[in-house]
């Protein structure tokens, strides 16, 4: 009894792993493949999930690049017009995790429930952005670059440059041709 207790977690365990959520962010520069933590920020995943089924990632552009800092991308065309969102989701970086090096975390204004569809992935650990660093709300980390953070790093080293209003948005543009299931 006690052995197939133990077998039968085991197994649970391996099935767990094994349906994590992975996607991949096709860009124009090559392939970000994403783990999304489900588990921590089950919403947050949910939200992004959507917006990724719905194609509405499809041509948009990583349209904030800041070397050393992050990749922010997920709600402009290569116009730079500004996608037409649904509502925000909740906040959830009081979760555990840390906005650190090839994390991908939820963009956002000064209201923690603000979230949409922007994200950014870490360049570099980035304490500050952490929940309580600051004395306040953080930004939520949903999910961990496990392979293409080479293209982060090409991505990273671009040059940039002020358009209009907006500032870091890369000179030659760096688009987002889709975010794909892989599982």
């Amino acid at each position: 009894m006690r052995k197939s207790l133990i077998t039968g977690l085991a197994l649970l365990a391996f099935c767990t792993q094994i349906q994590a959520t992975e996607v991949d962010i096709i860009t124009n520069q090559g392939t970000i493949r994403v783990d999304l933590n489900d588990e921590a920020a089950p919403k947050t995943v949910e939200n992004f999930l959507r917006y990724a089924d719905d194609g509405f990632y499809n041509n948009t552009i990583f349209h904030r690049v800041m070397r050393g800092f992050m990749v922010q991308g997920g709600g402009f065309t290569e116009a730079l017009e500004r996608k037409k969102t649904r509502r925000a989701v909740a906040y959830e970086g009081e979760n555990g995790l840390a906005n650190n090096r090839g994390t991908l975390a939820m963009a956002r204004t000064q209201d923690p429930n603000s979230a949409t569809s922007q994200f950014f992935i870490n360049h570099v650990d980035n304490a500050f952005l952490n929940h309580g660093a600051r004395g306040g709300a953080g930004y939520t980390v949903f999910g961990q670059v496990i392979t293409g953070m080479d293209i982060v790093d090409d991505i990273a080293s671009v040059a940039t440059g002020t358009v209009g209003p907006y500032k870091n948005v890369p000179k030659t543009p760096v688009i987002i041709e889709s975010v794909t299931r892989v599982n």
